[in-house]
């Protein structure tokens, strides 16, 4: 991923130095658990355990000529423990999978750490914002046309829980992927003890893999970049209702605009929902792992190497995409600017038409067949949008035509947006016990 999107603490969990890193503790705790069985000398354990960690460039160097990444790792590794023949022992009974798998199973489970702190934070919000904004009336809109009063803080919830259970997902996925694999060639322990397995899975706070060939089955894998994807479209449906929000037509809400922010290079009145919008575009990034990571689950016999190349892009792309996401969709909830007056203003701006739906019934209440009551008011409700004259104008006339007497006192109560969302209150404290 491009530095633009990368963010300090997710590129350092996928950084080849930090790789290396993990690569070093692995084989040093797979020989600490060699030497403590007596299969290994133990004196050799210390100067591998102080052997500092080889260089990306000098990996790099020696992969020129091994055309093989673990060989061209452990021989600079070699190079520098002292003395040398120390790091003979190294790799002892292992395959070249039990490293990359098990050290990977370590960048995926930190990487998920990041992301669900950042999930946390979207998730407390979210909650803020809507229980903020409980009260604050607006028209829904079914198709993008109005439809029935509703509140922010009602659309606001419906994310916050979405949001939340997605990092559910994510949590439940970082288990799905916190798996250690030491066991062999085609995983059959036939030069490793499995109680190396289990050594290494505990002092990583990991767990052995239920089986394993040369490689463990990439369904958890698959399990973890979907919960990614799940995760970045929620934020992009965070996203698209802002940039509905904030189109000039609408104006209920809009992004942050900063002291010196400019919207366009040609146009000065601009101001434009780009965080939204750079949301929007991302969110496929993430999508786009899904079909490349889950094709790995297919391999030929006990390994190939099919997976490989797909995951050295995808996984680090994904994860470092999705941290960068959640930290721009928090901010643009924690700063995102209502205009409830204008929220107001577009809810009443069909004269009526969105109390529909109550009349309808009030008349089937009062002695009406549907089929009466609907047509009276869809011929009213129609004239209404024709004409611009108010729904309860409308309403009068087509009724008197109709030999109908109304209850104007009636349509007095049931015409008022907060009669529609009285009922809410048991969802906003489902809300407020929202973490």
């Amino acid at each position: 991923m491009i530095e633009r999107y990368t963010l300090p603490d997710m590129g350092r969990v996928w950084s080849d130095q930090h790789k290396y890193a993990l690569w070093c503790r692995v084989e040093t705790l797979v020989l600490e658990a060699h030497a403590a069985a007596g299969r290994v000398p133990a004196d050799v354990v210390e100067p591998v355990r102080n052997a500092p960690p080889p260089t990306p460039e000098r990996v790099a160097e020696i992969e020129e000529t091994t055309q093989h990444d673990v060989i061209a790792f452990l021989t600079a590794w070699a190079d520098n423990t002292t003395p040398r023949s120390a790091a003979a022992y190294v790799h002892h009974g292992m395959t070249s999978s039990d490293l990359l798998d098990t050290a990977l199973a370590v960048q995926l489970t930190d990487a998920t750490d990041v992301l669900l702190a950042k999930a946390d934070r979207l998730v407390a919000a979210l909650r803020d914002h809507g229980l903020a904004h409980r009260s604050t009336i607006k028209v829904g809109r079914t198709h993008g046309v109005h439809a029935e009063p509703v509140v922010w803080g009602h659309r606001v919830a419906d994310l916050a829980f979405a949001a939340a259970r997605s990092r559910d997902r994510l949590r439940a996925a970082r288990d799905a992927v916190g798996v250690v694999a030491i066991s062999g060639a085609v995983g059959t322990y036939s030069l490793i003890d499995p109680s190396v397995e289990g050594a290494v899975a505990s002092a990583l706070g990991l767990r052995p893999a239920d089986a394993s060939t040369q490689v463990v089955l990439r369904d958890g894998i698959s399990e973890w970049v979907s919960a990614l994807a799940i995760i970045a479209t929620v934020c992009e449906a965070i996203a698209l209702e802002v940039r509905h929000g904030q189109r000039t037509e609408v104006r209920e809400l809009s992004e942050a605009f900063g002291s010196g922010q400019k919207g366009s290079s040609a146009m000065p009145h601009k101001k434009n929902p780009i965080r939204s919008e750079r949301i929007a575009g991302l969110a496929r990034v993430v999508r786009a792992a899904i079909v490349p990571v889950m094709e790995g689950i297919p391999l030929w016999h006990e390994r190939d190497i099919s997976h490989s190349s797909t995951e050295r892009v995808f996984l680090p792309d994904a994860a470092i995409t999705t941290d960068y996401l959640l930290n721009l969709t928090a901010g643009l909830v924690e700063n995102l600017v209502v205009d409830a007056d204008r929220m107001r203003t577009n809810l009443e701006s069909t004269g009526g038409l969105i109390y529909t739906s109550s009349v309808l019934l009030e008349l089937v209440e009062g002695g009406l067949s549907r089929e009466d009551a609907y047509a009276l008011v869809q011929t009213a409700a129609m004239e209404t949008w024709n004409s611009g004259v108010p729904f309860r104008e409308t309403l009068r006339a087509r009724a008197a035509a109709s030999s109908v007497t109304l209850d104007e006192a009636r349509l007095d109560e049931i015409c008022r947006p907060e009669q529609y969302v009285a009922n809410l209150g048991p969802l906003f404290d489902r809300l407020a016990a929202l973490t």
